[in-house]
């Protein structure tokens, strides 16, 4: 009897151990089942702070970009009203010098038409003395020069 006695509380005790290994498997269980439950609850928020990070540096980016561009828009409408002026002013430059050249050729024109003219027109004969009437023995006296009118001058009106 006190083998099976023995035998009992041998029994007895590693069953108690079976239960009280059980349980501490148990309480262990449920420990790392919070912990994990805990580290999954931390890890969604992590994901929730990084990804609201992400959105806000994607919008800062994004309204950095839309400024630079509205800016470059700006300069290059500024530069292209900048050389539309440079054009005006060289247009309306080389309009003046074609006008000023044209006026030089026309004067130019009516100066040569006007000497065409004179060359073209009869001579006026003059008197031309020869030697033997110089040399006359006979001396009239000189005619006196004739006074023009007060009015003339010695210009004549050239015709176009």
């Amino acid at each position: 009897m006190l083998k099976t006695r023995k035998k009992r509380d041998l029994l007895t005790r590693i069953g108690d151990s079976v239960e009280t290994a059980r349980e501490k498997a148990q309480e262990l269980g449920t420990a790392l089942t919070t912990e994990a439950q805990r580290a999954a609850v931390r890890a969604q928020r992590e994901l929730k702070k990084a990804t609201s990070v992400v959105d806000r540096k994607a919008r800062a980016a994004k309204a950095t970009v839309e400024r630079k561009l509205r800016a470059t828009k700006r300069t290059v409408a500024r530069k292209a009203r900048a050389a539309e002026a440079d054009a005006e002013k060289a247009f309306g430059k080389a309009k003046r010098s074609v006008k000023r050249k044209v006026k030089v050729a026309a004067a130019s024109a009516k100066t040569a038409a006007g000497r065409v003219e004179k060359a073209m027109s009869p001579k006026k004969t003059t008197a031309r003395k020869t030697a033997a009437t110089v040399r006359s023995p006979v001396r009239t006296p000189p005619k006196p020069v004739a006074k023009k009118p007060a009015g003339r001058t010695g210009r004549k009106a050239v015709k176009a």
